[in-house]
């Protein structure tokens, strides 16, 4: 303990000594004025001066200017020129960001200037430059003289790294986060494969500097052999652009993107223009974008954007699997009591079967006000909703435009007993006028009115069974009602039905107002839930609606044509050992599937695994003359601490053929990763031709690319 205390009061000694006999210097950044700041400090265990006026320290020793540190074991500083004299080992650390080792060292008093021997720094704890010599000018730049840069582990028993950079000088630019190198070999296991006179590399701790990203080569049965090469230029703080030449034998795209960030939003765009040998002498490409902004009073507007020139032209160039693109611009504003949303929509249909007749532009408007009032309790709500859709065509019947203003009040209120059953009454009114377009089969124009009610009770039980485990229990019936006085409109918006929990107790459970229920319901239903902390949790749920007439509206495969709905079940099941099992379907009378979904995916330290099963029966009215029969898969698996593997795989079990496959290796350690994949898309109309894809790509880690981790690191073993 005294030996502590006395090597404490030791180093405040030198400290307090030294503190006014040190120069401090002006720190300046690249626009900034130079202002004062703290000295460089010495504090170290045992400190002497000499007979010529030499300070020197040992044991312990630090040197330290605002963020730099610097330990040795011993340090002579000569008051006279303002020099200090460090034998290793030396540590120099500036900020965390660079680290510099080394034997032995002169450097200035203020630590911006010095020669450092047998040199070591090392960038973002990522990338290590070994020099003969190291010189450090004005606190900015590094001089590395003889130098060789990896990010790979560099093994004591003097094998070579998986790739170094020999370069006969570097300067590191700590201002700007760049690396200049002259004289440079690229070698890999030592051999030289590459001489670059002059190049420039961004460092590790750079986010956003102009130069080449990672390249990418690929081959594909309809383009051939190319390779892709962006360049990044960031355009200021808050935008830039890249360009991304992709040349081959049968193509030359320039791809690009451009993203901007401001105050209240931001933007991005990207896209393609190609001239290809596929569709000669036409000009070819795509573009999407998106954007978001905040706007004044609690307003947010959003905005999508896609376009492409032609049917083919994302299947074959690798982009998103699409058959329509959507395009839509939007302004919302949600609060407490209150909703609003304008949509306009534009879909461009890539579906051989889509013509001018189906609907492509779209215009939406939703209104919501919640009220509380104090003399009938509960909540009153105000709604109204606009809908408009237009079809290119302009044929009688096949070219229908629709205009539609619907308007709706009800009121709902909630009651729960002592013995907690619980009741919900609803009740209200909705009124519809419709403008119909081009169509001789209906009047031009359709009133509805539709009043409703329904009741509701439910009994939630819950029990508690020991180790934190609870079962929840609610069984569920309503009776509701609707009457819908009118004529029926055109059936475009509700052609397409889906019958699941989320609409078990609607009133209509069509997904738009152009078609209602009609009549009184019966709707029974059971939730079941396990919660537990550890080991399994999952739930379920079952029902079925009954009715006095049947919908002639619903189609066969929706689970809700004739008097008694379909069984609708669903449930899910997942296990803290990475199981989740997620399953949804609809039985009918006849114990057969009408839809059918489950989803089921595994994962662990190695293991990611994850499909999908689909079914849905043949229905003309959905524009399916027979059943479809899917299956997808999708998996990684870590095969040991650097190599990876990934499939995929989607099948069409109606037809007994694959429409994708795929297959992915990855090599990945602390300094390099290396991709391989292969796909095969088998998909086949009169615009597009199965196509198959080679993917190949090295990305070296370390320069301004995220490394990395312990995982990766290579053995010297």
């Amino acid at each position: 303990m005294t030996q502590t205390i006395g090597t404490a009061l030791k180093r405040l000694f030198v400290l307090l000594a030294l503190w006014p006999a040190l120069p401090a210097l002006a720190q300046q950044g690249e626009d900034a004025v130079a202002q004062e700041t703290l000295p460089a400090t010495l504090v170290a265990d045992s400190v002497f001066v000499t007979p010529d006026r030499q300070l020197v320290a040992e044991g312990n020793v630090e040197a330290f200017q605002g963020e730099t540190r610097l330990r040795a074991k011993r340090i002579t500083f000569d008051r006279e020129t303002g020099t200090l004299s460090i034998e290793g080992p030396i540590r120099i650390d500036d900020g965390g960001e660079i680290v510099i080792l080394a034997s032995a060292a002169e450097i200035d008093s203020d630590l911006q200037n010095g020669l450092l021997t047998g040199a070591r720094m090392v960038l973002d704890q990522q990338l290590q430059m070994a020099a003969l010599q190291m010189n450090r000018v004005s606190g900015r730049y590094t001089q590395l003289f003889k130098t060789s840069v990896t990010s790979c582990h560099v093994c004591e028993d003097g094998r070579p790294p998986l790739w170094q950079i020999r370069a006969r000088k570097v300067i590191h630019d700590q201002a700007e986060r760049q690396l200049y190198f002259e004289d440079a070999q690229f070698r890999i296991l030592d051999v030289p494969v590459m001489y670059l006179p002059r190049f420039r590399l961004p460092d590790p701790t750079l986010e956003r500097g102009r130069g080449f990203l990672i390249p990418s080569l690929r081959t594909t049965s309809q383009l051939g052999t190319g390779i892709r090469l962006p360049y990044f230029i960031p355009l200021g703080d808050s935008r830039d652009i890249t360009l991304a030449p992709y040349v081959s034998s049968r193509t030359r795209t320039l791809d690009y993107r451009y993203r901007q960030a401001f105050r209240n939003g931001r933007i991005n765009f990207e896209g393609a223009y190609t001239r290809d040998d596929i569709q000669p002498g036409d000009s070819r490409g795509y573009l999407f974008g998106y954007g978001v902004f905040d706007l004044p009073r609690d307003f947010d507007l959003k905005f999508e954007l896609a376009l492409v020139s032609d049917d083919a032209y994302l299947s074959e160039y690798d982009l998103p699997d699409l058959d329509r693109l959507r395009s839509e611009i939007a302004l919302t504003r949600v609060k407490r009591d209150s909703a609003f949303q304008i949509d306009l929509i534009h879909y461009q249909s890539l579906r051989e079967d889509d013509d001018e007749t189906t609907p492509s532009r779209f215009a939406d408007v939703f209104y919501q006000r919640r009220y509380f009032p104090n003399a009938i309790g509960g909540e009153l709500r105000l709604t109204f909703e606009g809908h408009g859709h237009e079809r290119v065509s302009d044929v009688d019947i096949d070219g229908r435009d629709v205009l539609r203003a619907t308007a709706g009040i009800d009121w709902r209120r909630t009651w729960i007993a002592g013995n907690g059953l619980r009741t919900d009454w609803q009740m209200g009114v909705t009124g519809d006028i419709f403008k119909v377009y081009q169509d001789s089969d209906y009047p031009d124009d359709i009133i509805r009115t539709t009043p409703t009610a329904a009741l509701t009770l439910s009994y939630p039980m819950s029990k508690s069974v020991g180790n934190g485990v609870t079962h929840y229990l609610a069984p569920v019936v309503q009776l509701g009602w609707s009457d819908v006085h009118g004529e029926d409109p055109p059936n475009d918006e509700s052609r397409f039905v889906e019958f699941d929990q989320g609409n078990l107790l609607s009133l209509s459970r069509f997904p738009a107002p152009d078609r209602r229920e009609d009549g009184a319901a019966l709707v029974y239903g059971l939730n079941w839930s396990r919660y537990a902390p550890s080991g399994w949790q999952a739930w379920a749920t079952i029902g079925q609606v009954f009715r006095k007439t049947a919908n002639d509206s619903f189609t066969d495969t929706s689970g809700l044509s004739g008097t008694s709905s379909s069984i609708l079940v669903a449930g899910q099941f997942q296990h803290d050992n990475g199981l989740l099992l997620t399953g949804r379907g609809l039985i009918d009378n006849s114990l057969s599937m009408d839809k059918a979904e489950f989803r089921g995916s595994w994962s662990n330290e190695r293991l990611d695994l994850a499909s999908t099963y689909l079914w849905l029966g043949a229905d003309l009215e959905e524009d399916r003359d027979s059943p479809l029969s899917e299956v997808w898969f999708d998996g990684t698996y870590d095969i040991n601490r650097s190599w990876s593997a990934g499939a995929s795989l989607r099948y069409d079990l109606s037809d007994q053929r694959a429409t994708r496959a795929g297959l992915g290796v990855v090599y990945r350690n602390e300094c390099v990763t290396v991709d391989l994949s292969l796909s095969r898309d088998y998909t086949s109309t009169s615009s597009i031709e199965p196509t198959t894809d080679f993917g190949f790509s090295i990305s070296l880690r370390g320069f301004a690319v995220e490394s990395g981790t312990e995982k990766y690191r290579r053995s010297c073993s």
